[in-house]
């Protein structure tokens, strides 16, 4: 006999977590599936566990200060602390560069004297961005799934989906172990997302992002309450630098790609980060905060998934109403993954959510 749901939620990530959570808040019967570890383990490593958030043109300023808020009732109910508010500064060649933000609280700021560790070249413009942090990404997940847990919710870790169909009375999910039945589905399933929904084939593509931190020779510098995050955006390149939050140091990393991987994740992608890669990213610490460089403490890759514009999407599918997905998220836009559960937890119930979700939309493509 095929167990049913109300819910099914496919990717218990960033993302997943938080919409089981919702959804077992709200009474639904929901079974989460993931196919790795819940939480992954990369989570606990020094340059998992910290997500760097910026308000801009990916992560508008109103769906940010929602997500805070949420975080920080999350953050209430949990023994350990999730959310940095660093403040934030944009920088670049040009204004446009240097003021990529979605609201108008940013000001210029000179760099040189507020910030003497930062060595930006002397034509670039930067600006001060109220709204920006760190998150601690491994803590985060471990209070949604502890909150989903508490409230009924079912978790599967390591069953993986290899196929899912409509039926007459909802949806039917078989996976490596069995199969399911649910009146609606929720695809979260990062990288691997466009291989379950079809409709994303050649929207959503994975990608590989590489990210480290270094231990400067003056760490107390590079501290949440004295540092705030960088988003550094020249020569067709961006680099986020933020402080650590747990283990002293600098982290650094680059929301654009290292390398494609493929359309659906399948093809073989080197997941051991290189010397190449190690390379790319001490370079630019060294050309734009030179004391923030110091012995690698950690270094990793990761799969994401991004989108022709490189905005998430977050909708149901044009002809199944029952079939909602986010996809397109990393970790720049992690930050999100607080409002984004509550909307797809609503797009499942009622089909239709408050939040405001245009620019995320399918019809956008």
């Amino acid at each position: 006999m095929t167990d049913r749901y109300d819910v099914v939620v496919v990717g218990v990530g960033g993302m997943g977590t938080a919409t089981v959570a919702a959804l077992a808040d709200s009474g639904v019967d929901v079974l989460g599936l993931e196919r790795r570890d819940v939480p992954p383990v990369t989570t606990a490593s020094v340059t998992g566990r910290t997500a760097p958030f910026v308000a801009d043109e990916s992560v508008p300023g109103p769906l940010l200060e929602a997500a805070l808020t949420r975080w920080d009732a999350l953050e209430a109910d949990h023994d350990r602390r999730l959310l940095w508010r660093t403040g934030a500064v944009a920088a670049g060649p040009d204004a446009e560069s240097a003021i990529a933000t979605d609201g108008d609280d940013s000001h210029e700021v000179d760099v040189e004297e507020r910030y003497p560790a930062v060595d930006l070249p002397e034509a670039y413009e930067a600006s001060s961005v109220p709204v920006g942090g760190v998150l601690d990404a491994g803590e985060c997940l471990l209070a949604s799934i502890t909150r989903a847990l508490g409230a009924g919710a079912t978790i599967r870790a390591r069953e993986r989906v290899v196929d899912w169909r409509s039926t007459d009375d909802g949806v039917r999910v078989e996976t490596d172990h069995g199969a399911y039945a649910a009146d609606a589905l929720v695809v979260t399933a990062g990288p691997w997302t466009a291989g379950l929904i079809d409709d994303l084939e050649d929207i959503v593509v994975p990608e590989r992002y590489v990210f480290a931190q270094f231990h400067p020779s003056t760490p107390e510098t590079f501290t949440p309450d004295q540092f705030p995050v960088f988003d550094i955006r020249a020569d067709d390149d961006q680099y986020v630098l933020a402080p650590a939050h747990r283990v002293p140091g600098l982290v650094v990393g680059s929301p654009r790609p290292a390398n494609r991987t493929g359309p659906r994740a399948t093809d073989p992608v080197d997941r051991d980060p290189t010397q190449a890669d190690e390379r790319r990213l001490r370079d630019a610490v060294d050309r734009y905060v030179p004391d923030g460089l110091g012995p690698t403490l950690g270094l990793e890759t990761r799969l994401a998934s991004t989108t022709p514009d490189g905005h998430p999407v977050v909708d149901t599918l044009p002809d199944q109403p029952n079939v909602a997905v986010a996809a397109g998220f990393d970790r720049r836009t992690f930050v999100l993954a607080s409002v984004v559960g509550d909307a797809l937890a609503d797009l499942a119930i009622d089909g239709e959510t408050d939040y405001d979700l245009e620019q995320f939309s399918l019809a956008r493509f």
